[in-house]
C-alpha cells in the first residue's frame, strides 16, 4: 500500500485561506442578512409609524387664536312674539381676566418666561428636539411618566385643548400639533396668547390680572424683580403663589433671575439689584364683583354651549369658558318667554305649591320641570328648583339630579318596546295574578300590585291605565331585559342607566340604580307626540360671532326614529286613558287631550308626572333633596303639571292626537285557555275570531271588575274605563277627586 502524499506548505496555506475566506463570507452574509432585516424592519416600522401619525396624531385642531377675542362679553338672545331677537342676559365670568396686546407686555416679562420655560423658543419651530429626546430617554430609562421637554408653544396648545393626560400618545400629538401651530402663527402671537391664557392662581388668568392681584399694578409698572416673581408662579401656582408662601415665591423668583442672567437677558448688576429688591405683595383694592344670578334656563344654555365647544372644538372646559364668556358670542336660545314666565310664577311662589299633610323634617318640597316642543326638540322653559334662586350653578334638579321614575318609566321601558316588536297590542289578554299562578321564565322575582290585589284576566290597555306591576313584569319577561335596556339607551336617549339596571325591578317598575333626569324623561316622552321620532332636546339653535356673520356652533335638530308611528299612537291612546280614567286624573285639562303617566318610587321618595299634549311635552318631578317619605293628598307632580300647562294652553285650539290602528288579535300571555272559558265564556259560544261582533278584548273592557287597588296613593278611585272604542278621544269630563294616601306605586 502506497503512502499518501503529504500536502505541501503552499497547499496547506491555500486550504487555510479558502476556509478563512469561506468563514468571512459566511459572516458577511449573516451580517448583510441581519442588516437587511433591520433595514426592512425599520422601513416597515417607519411606514407603520407614518400611518399612525397620519391617522391618529395629525388631527385637525378645530380651534384657532381668532376664536379667542377675550375682549367682548357674550350675549344670550331669545325671540319675542314679533319674531325679533332680544337680549336675555349678558354673560360675565367669575374668573378674573384682563386682556393685553403683545406691545403692552414688558420685555423683561417675556424674557423671564422664555428663560425659565423655553430657552430655545426663538430658534425652534415649535419643538425643542434636544429637550424632547432627553425627556423620552428619561422616560424610558427612568421608567417615569414625567415627560417634560414642553416648549411654550406646546404648553399653549395643552392649555387650549382637553388633551393633558400624561401618555406617550398625548406627547406625540402635542409635538405634531406644535409643529403645525408654528406654521400658522408668529412667535409674538404665541407669547401674547400664552401670557393671556396661563393661570397664575388666586382666580387670575393672564399676566395682567396677576399683576393686579399680587402687586396692585399694571404691567408697565412692573420691575424686573416683579416680572420674575410673576413668571415663577406659572410652574406651580398653589406652591409658588406669594399668598400661599412668600418664601417659595422668593426662591422661585431668584431661580428665574439667575437663568435670565445666564441667558444674557439682564447683566450682573441688574441681576443683583433685582434679587435684592424687596417685593411688596398687596391684594387688589378693587371692589368685589357682584355677579348676576343666572336663571336655571340660562345656566342650562351656558352648560350646553360649553359642552358643545368642548366636543366640537377639542378644547378643555377652562378654554371653552374663556371662549364663551369673553368671545363676544351671540347665542340664540330656544326660550319662550311667555311659557317661562308661567313656570317662574308657579315655582317661585312656594306658598302656592302642594302642601304635605305631614310636613317633612325641616325640608321644603322641591320640584323641577322641563317643557319641550316635541317636534323641534326645543326646550321652551324649565326650572330646576322652587323659591328664589340665590347662587349660580348650584344643583339644577331639571338637568342634573337623577331620581327613580317609578311607573312613569313603564311606557318607555316595557309597553313601548313590546308594542314595537309585535309582542302585544292594546287588546292582548294577560292574567293579572299573584305568584301562585304566575312564574316568570327568567327570574324567581315577582312584584305585587299596590294594595296587593289582582284583577284576573284583563287587556294591556287596562293594565297600563291602572299601572299594574304584575303585568309590567310579565311583558318585560317576554320582551327581555337586554332588549328593554338597549331600547332605552340606544333609541330614547337615556344616558343615566348603568349595568346594574339590567334587571326586572329597574326596568319594569322604574326602580333605577341612579335614576333619570327630568330632561331625559321629557325628550323620551316627546317621541310619542312626534310620530315616533326621537328629537334630542336643545336649549339653543346656533352660536355666532359678535357680528352674526360667522357660525361658531350650529345646533340643528338631531333626530332618529324611535318607534313606528302606530306604536307611538297606541301609547298616546293608552296614556290618554290613564289620564281621563286612570292614575293620572289630576293632570286632566279638558281643553286639549293629555297623554301621561304618573310615577312613584319606593318609600314614596319621588313623585312624577310625564305627559304630553299635541302642543308640548312636559315632565314634572317632586321630592325632597334628602329623600323622605312624601305625605300628600294626591300626586303633587301631577298637580303642578296641571297648574302650569293649563295656563300654557290658554286660548289654544283643540287638537287631537292621531288615532292608532289597534288590531283585533287574540294574543295571550301564558296559558289562559281554561281561565278564558271560565271567565269570558261560561257557556259554549263562538270563538272571538268567528264572532260577528267584537270580542270583549276588542272593546277594551275585559274583566275590569273587580277593579284592582290603585297603584299609587295619589290616584283617584277608579271609575270604569270610558266605553268609547279604543283610539277615540277621551271625554271632556272633570277627573274624579283625589283620595288620601293609601299605598305605593311600583
Amino acid at each position: 500500500m502506497r503512502a499518501k502524499k503529504k500536502p505541501t506548505v503552499g497547499q496547506v496555506a491555500e486550504t487555510a485561506a479558502d476556509a478563512t475566506f469561506g468563514a468571512v463570507g459566511t459572516v458577511i452574509k449573516v451580517l448583510v442578512t441581519v442588516l437587511l432585516v433591520f433595514v426592512t424592519t425599520g422601513l416597515l416600522f417607519t411606514c407603520i409609524f407614518a400611518f399612525y401619525v397620519k391617522t391618529c396624531l395629525t388631527d385637525e385642531l378645530d380651534v384657532s387664536l381668532s376664536d379667542f377675542t377675550l375682549a367682548e362679553s357674550s350675549v344670550i338672545l331669545y325671540e319675542d312674539e314679533q319674531g325679533q331677537w332680544q337680549e336675555l342676559v349678558t354673560l360675565s365670568s367669575a374668573e378674573k381676566r384682563i386682556w393685553v396686546d403683545y406691545e403692552d407686555i414688558p420685555e423683561d416679562l417675556e424674557h423671564a418666561l422664555v428663560a425659565i420655560e423655553d430657552k430655545r423658543f426663538y430658534t425652534h419651530k415649535g419643538v425643542d428636539w434636544y429637550r424632547t429626546v432627553g425627556a423620552f430617554v428619561n422616560m424610558f430609562l427612568g421608567m417615569r411618566n414625567d415627560f417634560g421637554g414642553s416648549t411654550i408653544t406646546q404648553q399653549l396648545i395643552k392649555n387650549l385643548t382637553q388633551f393633558d393626560e400624561a401618555t406617550v400618545q398625548r406627547k406625540l400629538l402635542e409635538i405634531f400639533r406644535a409643529l403645525e401651530f408654528e406654521k400658522k402663527y408668529e412667535k409674538d402671537d404665541i407669547i401674547m396668547w400664552y401670557l393671556n391664557k396661563v393661570y397664575f392662581g388666586e382666580g387670575s388668568y393672564g399676566v395682567a390680572a396677576a399683576a393686579d392681584t399680587y402687586f396692585g399694578k399694571t404691567l408697565d409698572q412692573l420691575s424686573v424683580a416683579e416680572c420674575a416673581s410673576l413668571v415663577g408662579i406659572i410652574n406651580w401656582p398653589s406652591k409658588y403663589s406669594p399668598f400661599a408662601s412668600v418664601a417659595n415665591n422668593k426662591e422661585r423668583q431668584e431661580t428665574v433671575l439667575r437663568v435670565m442672567y445666564e441667558e444674557g437677558y439682564i447683566d450682573y448688576d441688574e441681576y443683583i439689584t433685582a434679587k435684592e429688591e424687596e417685593l411688596v405683595f398687596v391684594r387688589s383694592e378693587n371692589e368685589a364683583y357682584e355677579q348676576e344670578i343666572y336663571t336655571y334656563y340660562e345656566e342650562t344654555v351656558i352648560n350646553d354651549v360649553l359642552n358643545d365647544l368642548i366636543e366640537q372644538k377639542g378644547v378643555n372646559r377652562e378654554t371653552a369658558q374663556s371662549m364663551l364668556y369673553s368671545g363676544g358670542y351671540r347665542i340664540y336660545s330656544c326660550l319662550d318667554p311667555r311659557i317661562q314666565g308661567i313656570v317662574d310664577s308657579v315655582y317661585t311662589d312656594v306658598e302656592s305649591l302642594p302642601k304635605s299633610w305631614r310636613p317633612a323634617d325641616s325640608q321644603q318640597l322641591q320640584s323641577a320641570i322641563v317643557i319641550m316642543d316635541p317636534y323641534t326638540g326645543e326646550i321652551v322653559a324649565l326650572c330646576g328648583g322652587v323659591g328664589e334662586k340665590t347662587i349660580n350653578f348650584g344643583t339644577n334638579r331639571a338637568t342634573q339630579s337623577e331620581r327613580a321614575p317609578g311607573s312613569s318609566f313603564k311606557p318607555l321601558a316595557v309597553y313601548g318596546p313590546a308594542l314595537e316588536y309585535g309582542l302585544i297590542t292594546q287588546n292582548t289578554l294577560v292574567n293579572d295574578a299573584g305568584p301562585d299562578e304566575i312564574q316568570l321564565s327568567k327570574t324567581s322575582w315577582y312584584p305585587k300590585n299596590a294594595g296587593g290585589g289582582n284583577s284576573g284576566i284583563i287587556n294591556i290597555r287596562t293594565a297600563l291605565r291602572l299601572s299594574l306591576n304584575t303585568v309590567s313584569a310579565q311583558i318585560l319577561d317576554k320582551l327581555g331585559v337586554g332588549a328593554s335596556y338597549d331600547y332605552l339607551t340606544q333609541r330614547l336617549g337615556i344616558t343615566s342607566l348603568v349595568e346594574a339596571d339590567r334587571n326586572y325591578a329597574s326596568l319594569s317598575l322604574g326602580e333605577l340604580t341612579n335614576g333619570v333626569t327630568v330632561r331625559e324623561m321629557t325628550q323620551a316622552y316627546a317621541s310619542f307626540a312626534n310620530d315616533g321620532v326621537f328629537t334630542r332636546s336643545r336649549t339653543y339653535t346656533r352660536v355666532t360671532d359678535s357680528s352674526g356673520s360667522n357660525i361658531i356652533l350650529e345646533n340643528s335638530p338631531k333626530t332618529h326614529v324611535a318607534w313606528t308611528a302606530n306604536t307611538a299612537y297606541n301609547i298616546l291612546d293608552m296614556l290618554q286613558a290613564a289620564v281621563s280614567g286612570g292614575t293620572g286624573g289630576e293632570a286632566y285639562l279638558g281643553t286639549v287631550p293629555v297623554a301621561g303617566k304618573t310615577g312613584t318610587s319606593s318609600y314614596e321618595w319621588n313623585r312624577w308626572f310625564a305627559g304630553t299634549t299635541p302642543y308640548y311635552t312636559a315632565v314634572v318631578w317632586t321630592g325632597y333633596d334628602m329623600p323622605e317619605w312624601m305625605y300628600f293628598y294626591g300626586n303633587p307632580a301631577a298637580q303642578i303639571w296641571k297648574t302650569v300647562m293649563e295656563r300654557v294652553h290658554e286660548g289654544f285650539e283643540y287638537k287631537s292626537f292621531p288615532a292608532p290602528y289597534v288590531g283585533y288579535d287574540t294574543k295571550l300571555f301564558g296559558d289562559l285557555t281554561e281561565k278564558l272559558q271560565e271567565q269570558l265564556n261560561p257557556s259554549p259560544s263562538p270563538s272571538p275570531s268567528d264572532s260577528p261582533s267584537p270580542s270583549p278584548s276588542e272593546s277594551g273592557e275585559v274583566a275590569e271588575s273587580p277593579t284592582p287597588p290603585d297603584e299609587e296613593p295619589d290616584a283617584p278611585t277608579e271609575p270604569p274605563e270610558p266605553s268609547e272604542p279604543v283610539g277615540s278621544e277621551p271625554p271632556a269630563a272633570s277627573p274624579p277627586p283625589a283620595e288620601p294616601p293609601g299605598g305605593t306605586e311600583g
